[in-house]
């Protein structure tokens, strides 16, 4: 594929993991063996829940529409890659590349305001037992999951109309494997200065606003657990945090390293390293994570050998 340097550019090359070119079958073989298991694992998280009774409640609620969500995260940039790798096509559309772009920031989103709900959910769980099924009834659920949709939605249309009138030129090479927001911008011959700063202002309320909650939903759970009489109670009570506390780590641990920082729009070669951690692993993870930390998952899965 030619490289344009002034010419107006109708679509870009996505450099992947053209540095392990000699290892490209055996990285073929090791991401497909990913999303397969991703969309596997998630699909099984997403029955299990709609056909078992002792999962009908709104902790496994959210957790199988987090199921659902991860699918598509994974499925925005993996099957791109892996088209990439085997075909050594890496060609990608302007059109292609935003929509990629929009979409991984949207389910990105959306992914933070999930976490940040089942940790509302665990709080009112176990600092409101008395009160829990009044408050967290399947309408409210519902409004929840449908407001965390929106709010990101909505959000999103102003950076998606920004992003739809840039015009590209210049070295057409985009070094990452998708095509995520700064790399993007900086291949625009438009200012985007304003653009950088808005997408820099929004990551933060999100990312920042979501974990916060979060923080201080497990912080009332921490001093609730700890005037439980009983260490059995106890840890009971922990047991029940400890699948979602894991992901919620894992999660912010990477993302907060990638984009929370300044809006210059710099990127560093080994970014495109820790984004296959949120963006191809945590997926991976996460129905790992909860059916081998949940004992209803584990007796439900067991329920299913057994037949």
């Amino acid at each position: 594929m030619p490289l344009f340097n002034d010419s107006k550019v109708t679509e870009f090359l996505l450099v992947g993991f053209s540095d392990i070119h000699k290892l490209q079958i055996f990285t073929f073989i090791f991401f497909l063996i990913i999303y397969l298991s991703t969309v596997l694992g998630n699909v099984v998280i997403i029955t299990l829940v709609w056909t078992h009774p002792q999962l009908k409640t709104p902790m496994y609620f959210f957790l199988c529409n987090l199921s659902f969500l991860e699918i598509w995260y994974t499925s925005v940039t993996l099957p791109k890659m892996l088209n990439d790798l085997i075909f050594t096509r890496q060609r990608i559309s302007v059109i292609g590349c935003i929509a990629q772009c929009y979409f991984f920031f949207l389910l990105g989103g959306i992914e933070n305001y999930f976490l940040a709900v089942m940790a509302y959910d665990r709080y009112l769980a176990i600092c409101f037992p008395l009160r829990y099924s009044t408050i967290m009834n399947p309408i409210f659920c519902c409004q929840l999951v449908v407001g965390c949709w929106l709010c990101c939605a909505l959000g999103s249309l102003l950076p998606l109309y920004w992003l739809c009138n840039l015009s590209f030129c210049g070295l057409n090479l985009i070094d990452h494997f998708f095509c995520d927001v700064v790399p993007l911008l900086n291949k625009s011959c438009t200012d985007t200065s304003m653009l950088k700063i808005y997408f820099f202002i929004i990551v933060w309320i999100i990312i920042f606003s979501c974990l916060l909650f979060t923080i201080l939903s497990y912080v009332q759970i921490i001093l609730t657990v700890l005037n439980i009489a009983t260490s059995s109670g106890k840890s009971k009570a922990f047991s029940t945090c400890v699948s979602h506390l894991t992901v919620v780590v894992i999660y912010y641990g990477s993302v907060i390293l990638i984009y929370v920082r300044s809006p210059k729009g710099q990127v560093f070669e080994f970014d495109k390293y820790i984004s296959v951690f949120y963006a191809v692993v945590t997926p991976l993870l996460n129905p790992i994570i909860y059916s081998l930390r949940n004992k209803e998952v584990r007796n439900a899965l067991c329920s299913i050998k057994k037949v």
